[in-house]
């Protein structure tokens, strides 16, 4: 039987609940046999804060799951370097475990982007795409995408960053041990 893998890529910067939501719920309502967190090297779609390292994202990625069964990082990215496209990655992953049906997990912001990525044709033609529904976002695509209904939180990345420069609390929105990394690494001060 082929094992079921789930990849959820982003910049986690800095890694929040609703990723860790995200991966779960993807993790048993697929019953998956693993969800693995994809940090990006340089988005297509993003601009990156350049004074926070791809080694800080991976480090906070690390600690947001570590002890949490069945999910795990997956570096690829971040090996590669430079501007990340999904279809590129997904090729090498397919070939490095050609025993495994991946499932690419995105968020309804991201949706709607579908006809712009790169290749997108050949790659719902490779692997299973997944749709999260995240607040004041519709999930319509022609393209074939399983949807996710899940429990949603209306959390960014962009507003911790806000939060953490602005000395508000961020408590229960980001694991205590990534808080605890960036407090120590002064991350996202202003």
């Amino acid at each position: 039987m082929r094992k079921k893998v789930g990849i959820l890529g982003g910049t986690f910067n800095p890694p929040h609940v609703g990723h860790l939501i995200i991966a779960n719920e993807a993790l048993h309502a697929l019953a998956l046999d693993e969800v693995r967190l994809m940090p990006n090297a340089t988005p297509p779609h993003k601009q990156m804060d350049e004074r926070i390292t791809a080694e800080q994202r991976l480090m906070m990625v690390n600690l947001a799951i570590e002890g949490v069964p069945n999910m795990s990082v997956e570096t690829i990215e971040l090996e590669r370097g430079g501007t990340s496209y999904t279809f590129d990655t997904l090729e090498i992953l397919r070939q490095r475990e050609p025993d495994v049906t991946f499932y690419f997990i995105i968020g309804g912001d991201q949706v709607e982007y579908l006809p712009k990525w790169h290749r997108i044709d050949e790659l719902v033609r490779k692997v299973k795409l997944v749709g999260v529904p995240r607040p004041n976002t519709t999930i319509e695509t022609a393209y074939p995408i399983s949807i996710l209904e899940i429990p949603q939180i209306e959390l960014s990345s962009t507003l911790l960053r806000k939060r953490v420069g602005n000395g508000e609390t961020t408590k229960f929105l980001i694991p205590d041990k990534v808080k605890d990394f960036i407090q120590k690494e002064k991350l996202y001060e202003i």
